[in-house]
């Protein structure tokens, strides 16, 4: 039976639906409903359309995108120095799996896509960010302030001198990224700051440090210096030796930073001539000069340092009287009139009555009058120094020359100790301030050389 129309065939029957209506037409069967109107259907099949117009114009702008990001990556990569490093790696026989190159994804997730919040220094150069890495590994981020093709060998510079230093007391170089507009360079976290901000800045968050803190982390510098100048590969001259440069861990072990000044020194050189750059207040006045860069560049920056641990005084004071302001002149000319102790941080004097102490200090005072001498030839090499300090911390005073029985067992147990200090290591810099012009600093070695020698 049909529910509409009926039309009769030889045998059989068919039934028909209405206009607008589909299905078989029978009252046992399927019956007629109402179809779906044309007009719905062209919507449906244009919307569908243009969804998969959409679809594939979305993942044609991501695939363009993609594309576009990865050539910029690659511009980067070249314009930043990644061949440069690679190939100069190639040219010292040296694996490019020893220094790490990060991707720009992985460091933007560990500084939160560098949001300030993760700023922990910044400096003439460039900021630090703290970051974490993705298997929870704190890291320092350096990103430099700006693009600059001339400081592209810098950075170069210092992925390969990081590279192939290999001591406890040097902030070990985890790697690099070539990816982003500017180079970054990726270290281990030190969590304590710089020695700059405990010796000068204990009212914003530094600690105060003891001398026995001092003395170590002067004697754990110096044997970084040391290891630099005559056990590494290839010698290297750190060129900016200053209190901002050398971290502090949370045990306030030494950790020295900054290499982007550095100099590789041929193995037939014993100076380089490159134009002058440093931090005013511990740049050797004969580098100045003469823009002949040695060893002894360093030793004399060291012992600016040196006179920082002792004084609790910046290099440059501007702040204080015209005959303050420049530190190595101030304490040179306090150490003729044997007033140094008047100069001497009230933080490590406290115990007043303590004679060792204040012979120890006395003893740095001659090893930093020692450093600053204006010829470099008249300055002790860093292992000298290194070994005075760490003498000096095992109670003796110039205790591998004392005469005696035990003269030989003392220098011997010396050595070894030096021999691991400087020899066998193991696995943020602030705005560099100073004098208007480099004259107005070199106006003082006349004075300075009558002082020193």
């Amino acid at each position: 039976m049909c529910r509409h129309d009926c039309v009769n065939t030889d045998g059989d029957f068919e039934c028909t639906c209405p206009k607008g209506y589909r299905g078989n037409g029978r009252v046992d069967g399927e019956g007629c409903r109402r179809g779906e109107p044309l007009l719905l259907k062209i919507f449906a099949g244009s919307a569908l359309g243009v969804i998969i117009l959409l679809l594939s114009a979305c993942l044609i702008y991501l695939e363009l995108k993609r594309r576009r990001s990865n050539k910029a990556k690659e511009e980067h990569f070249h314009r930043n120095g990644g061949m440069m490093l690679l190939e100069k790696l190639a040219d010292r026989e040296r694996s490019p799996d020893m220094v790490k190159i990060f991707t720009s994804t992985e460091l933007q997730k560990a500084t939160n896509d560098f949001n300030n919040d993760m700023i922990i220094g910044q400096g003439g150069f460039g900021t630090v960010y703290k970051g974490l890495l993705q298997d929870n590994t704190l890291v320092a981020v350096k990103k430099s302030k700006r693009v600059d093709p001339n400081q592209t060998e810098q950075f170069i510079n210092e992925v390969l001198v990081l590279s192939q230093v290999n001591h406890r007391n040097v902030v070990r170089l985890l790697g690099c990224c070539f990816e982003t507009e500017v180079p970054l360079l990726v270290y281990e976290f030190v969590d304590n700051g710089t020695l700059s901000s405990h010796i000068h800045n204990q009212s914003k968050g530094g600690c105060l440090i003891d001398w026995d803190m001092r003395l170590r982390i002067a004697a754990e510098t110096a044997g970084v210096l040391s290891y630099l100048h005559s056990s590494a590969a290839t010698p290297i001259i750190h060129r900016d030796v200053k209190s901002d440069n050398i971290l502090v861990d949370h045990n306030f072990t030494a950790k020295v930073a900054d290499f982007g000044a550095s100099r590789l020194v041929p193995v037939d050189h014993t100076q380089l001539s490159t134009m002058v750059q440093g931090t005013f207040g511990y740049l050797d006045p004969e580098y100045m000069q003469t823009n002949q860069l040695t060893e002894k560049s360093d030793v004399y920056s060291f012992g600016v340092v040196l006179l920082e641990l002792l004084t609790g005084r910046g290099a440059i004071c501007f702040d204080k009287p015209e005959e303050e302001k420049n530190l190595s002149y101030f304490f040179l000319s306090m150490l003729k009139q044997d007033r140094i102790l008047e100069i001497v941080d009230d933080g490590i004097l406290i115990v007043g009555d303590d004679k060792n102490r204040e012979s120890q200090i006395m003893e740095v005072a001659k090893i930093a009058k020692r450093c600053l001498y204006v010829r470099g030839e008249d300055r002790p090499s860093m292992k000298e120094v290194a070994m005075e300090l760490e003498g000096l911390r095992l109670g003796g005073k110039h205790a591998w020359a004392r005469n005696g029985d035990d003269g030989e067992e003392t220098e011997s147990l010396l050595r070894d100790r030096l021999n691991e200090f400087v020899g066998n290591g193991d696995g943020y810099s602030n705005t560099t301030i100073g004098y208007d012009s480099i004259r107005d600093q070199v106006n003082l070695l006349p004075t300075m050389g009558g002082l020193g020698r």
